[in-house]
């Protein structure tokens, strides 16, 4: 199992005694389902899990559900032998993006505290912006993103005695032995090419074949795009054309997204493209930098709001598109790279 630090994280949560429940977003792929599912199972004897894109696409058992009693007779038909007592029983809503009303739902379901329940979600900066009534108070959102390089040390052998050590050293500015700091770089180059989806270091890991990695790192980044096909296919377009400029703006003179460059057209502004950028970032497959004018404290103050750079969420799916299986560029530290 690759360890992931939101772990520690949803476990505290769960067993704090919070009225509050517990909302994990993020971009679809990066391990949200399974993470919960291991903390749930761990700390509960009965666990329910209920995946609402599945319910949406088959049996819509929840699609008209509106009361809490209607949502425990719904629960009940799948787990009814498993809704015992909120210490021992913890539901899980997976994908509560497919009926934005639960999300609405959620403030009620805290306030009955029948049970103990958790949720996640893709897309839930969208979903929740078209919420009619936006659960305040009765949830704590928690966005998750892929492995960070911490992680990935870990899913490679490295123990918590060496990174803590390392993360002493370095506290300390006193520099690493050779042999560990050329290990630790080695990864680090390794890192860049796999980056953090889940099935992509799990994939690395058994098979350490970077056309398997590319294969999947291809697949997520196709599977992104293709979420904005909800919106009209102008829209569509637009958010598209701007998520595949992201690798090109990385290395532009300007350093930042130029409207002028989305469409080709003179005149566009940042302002045009507002929703197409809220819904990229809102998604998690992109994440925005802006640039400031002066770097004090707070940076806020200065912050252009024009002046956006995208990164994608991912830094295996920049490498993927940028060097595909020319694995070389990165791993023999060319200065151009």
């Amino acid at each position: 199992m690759l360890y992931r630090k939101i772990a520690s994280l949803i476990e505290a949560h769960l067993q704090s005694g919070s009225n509050k429940i517990l909302l994990i977003d993020g971009a679809r792929q990066v391990g949200k389902t399974y993470i919960v599912r291991y903390v749930g199972q761990k700390l509960f004897e009965n666990y329910i899990e209920i995946n609402l894109v599945e319910d949406a696409l088959g049996a819509g058992l929840f699609a008209n559900v509106r009361t809490v009693e209607d949502f425990y007779l719904q629960v009940s038909m799948l787990a009814g032998d498993r809704m015992k007592e909120k210490e021992n029983t913890l539901i899980f809503l997976d994908e509560i993006q497919a009926y934005p009303h639960l999300l609405t739902m959620l403030k009620f379901l805290a306030q009955d505290g029948r049970f103990t329940y958790i949720a996640s979600g893709s897309l839930l900066g969208v979903t929740l912006a078209q919420t009619p009534s936006i659960p305040m108070g009765s949830i704590r959102k928690v966005q998750m993103f892929p492995l960070d390089f911490e992680e990935f040390l870990y899913a490679n052998g490295l123990n918590e005695f060496a990174i803590t050590a390392m993360r002493r050293r370095f506290e300390a500015l006193e520099a690493l032995d050779e042999a560990t700091h050329n290990k630790v770089m080695d990864l680090f180059r390794k890192y860049l090419l796999v980056g953090g989806l889940p099935d992509a270091v799990n994939t690395y890991l058994a098979e350490k074949n970077i056309q398997s990695v590319r294969e999947i790192q291809r697949e997520i980044h196709d599977y992104y795009a293709a979420d904005a096909s909800k919106y009209g296919e102008e829209r569509k377009l637009m958010i598209r054309r701007i998520y595949d400029l992201i690798p090109s703006n990385m290395e532009n003179k300007k350093k930042r997204v130029v409207a002028k460059s989305i469409e080709d057209k003179k005149g566009k502004t940042f302002r045009d493209y507002s929703d197409e950028f809220e819904y990229l970032i809102s998604a998690g497959i992109a994440l925005p930098v802006q640039a400031i004018s002066n770097p004090v404290f707070p940076l806020i103050e200065s912050a252009g709001k024009n002046l956006l750079k995208l990164y994608l969420n991912d830094v295996g799916l920049l490498t993927c598109l940028l060097y595909g299986n020319n694995i070389r560029a990165v791993l023999d530290d060319e200065k151009s790279i």
